[in-house]
């Protein structure tokens, strides 16, 4: 078999494969003998339909065009064999079914043309000496005293209230009732009821945050049995649209106030929200965490604004089979974490909404291969490698965190710690290799609000798994 190959874009490699005249002949020929076998024509036994009748009644088109089938199928993959091509994904054939019909002549040569994508070739055009900018995330001392008012305020003890009106932080118990005015109509118009805008002691915290701008502030002063109308209005958007942007009135009743009597902080509050002895000891754990937190989030910044000026300097062209097994595995990936969650993956997956996801998952499918692409390669020239022992010590420590999980795949688990591994240890000579600047977090890449207007309204598909959620549930009750 002749094959001729030549380079087409998106890592394609066209092949044109000569088949032999005998090739041709013989699976036309074997092609009318497997008809003649099957084929029901009145007035003959299966297996006797004499040569011309069938020829007659099924038309050479059909026949040639099921020896054609045989010879593609065959012929590209004996020729991506032959010429030890790499291929990834199925061939496409890039000849035109029609015209291969019309040209095919048993044992006479065909010609046929088809494309294989291939791994890409990576051009690292620089990957050392890089310049970029990263945004430095600080320890906030502040955040030791918030984690340990949260504990507090969820040991807190709820004392009943008598004697004062309702103030900021208290508990408050009520029974409301929302409604609208009807547009149109005048201001003595009866108002509409909001559907589901209703509750009885409903227990709500008196912090603005709570509940729609104007309800918490408008509690504030009122008595118990007293009851009291109150404006407020829905901001927009809002998760009901049809109700964003809404002045509303709540009729409320206050039926009860309670206040939070908080637990003293002090080595008995530690015993019983940690396994620390005493406050101190639970106070250095608490900025030990936040002081790794920070230093944590400053790498990772470090390492993506590495990894995003690397990609600058990086020419490949990828092959579209690639990119729809990445974006393949994104889906995956979400759908798994989704149905951990407890939700119902083929009512939030449904043809309405993959394609969307599909579509708008390609930018990050890309960004993606390409990193993997780039760190491979500079793996390769600076001969990066991970030691048998590194890849035991870890799979080791992940077993160990992790008792319960039951019937591991060790083998795949070693494969997996390996990539991760190389990974980090290509990450961290690169940035031995390059200069990343570090600067005060929230001065990089400030977005208009306008931009985020812009860039919002353009998002017609949902991207994150909040929003597969909202968008399926829209599309069902739609």
């Amino acid at each position: 078999m002749k094959v001729t190959q030549e380079k087409l874009p998106a890592s394609q490699i066209g092949l044109e494969i000569e088949i032999t005249p005998e090739i041709t002949k013989q699976t036309y020929e074997q092609v009318i003998k497997n008809l003649a076998s099957t084929a029901n024509i009145p007035g003959f036994r299966k297996g006797k339909v004499p040569r011309p009748i069938l020829l007659q009644r099924l038309g050479t088109t059909r026949i040639k065009a099921a020896a054609l089938e045989e010879l593609i199928q065959d012929g590209i993959e004996q020729a991506v064999k032959q010429e030890a091509i790499p291929a990834i994904g199925q061939p496409q054939l890039r000849s035109s079914f029609e015209d291969l019909i019309k040209n095919y002549e048993p044992g006479k040569p065909l010609i046929i043309s088809a494309a294989v994508d291939v791994e890409p070739e990576v051009n690292l055009v620089q990957y050392t000496d890089l310049q970029a900018k990263a945004e430095e995330v600080k320890y906030e001392p502040e955040r030791v005293d918030a984690s340990l008012d949260k504990e507090r305020q969820e040991l807190a003890t709820l004392i009943p209230v008598e004697g004062r009106s309702a103030q900021i932080g208290d508990i408050a118990v009520v029974d409301f009732k929302g409604s609208f005015a009807i547009e149109g109509e005048d201001e003595t118009a009866e108002l509409e009821p909001i559907p589901g805008a209703e509750a009885t002691d409903f227990q709500v915290e008196l912090q603005e945050d709570k509940f729609i701008p104007g309800f918490i502030s408008g509690i504030l002063g009122m008595n118990p049995e007293e009851t009291r109308e109150i404006a407020a209005q829905f901001p927009d958007p809002y998760a009901n649209e049809d109700l964003a942007g809404k002045a509303a009135t709540f009729t409320v009743t206050l039926k009860e106030l309670k206040e939070k009597e908080l637990p003293e902080v002090n080595d008995d509050f530690a015993q019983e929200i940690s396994d620390f002895e005493t406050l101190e000891e639970l106070r250095a754990s608490l900025v030990e965490r936040y002081q790794k937190e920070a230093d944590d989030k400053t790498k990772t910044n470090k390492q993506e604004a590495l990894l995003t000026e690397l990609l600058k300097h990086v020419e490949v062209d990828l092959p579209a089979t690639m990119i729809e097994q990445e974006v393949d595995a994104m889906l995956t990936q979400t759908a798994m974490r989704l149905s951990q969650q407890g939700l119902d993956v083929k009512k939030l997956f449904t043809q309405d909404i993959i394609p969307q996801l599909r579509e708008r998952s390609r930018t990050e499918a890309i960004e993606r291969i390409k990193r993997f692409l780039s760190l491979r390669e500079v793996g390769k020239r600076e001969s990066i490698q991970v030691t048998p022992e590194e890849i035991a010590a870890k799979v080791t420590e992940l077993l160990e965190q992790y008792p319960e999980e039951q019937d591991v795949d060790e083998d795949k688990l070693r494969s997996i710690v390996e990539n991760e591994l190389l990974t980090e240890k290509t990450i961290d000579w690169l940035l031995e290799h390059s200069s990343v600047e570090l600067v005060p977090e929230g001065s990089l890449n400030p977005i208009e609000e306008t931009e985020a207007v812009e860039s919002d309204a353009d998002a017609d598909a949902p991207q994150t798994e909040e929003e597969i959620s909202e968008a399926s549930t829209e599309v069902t009750e739609g």
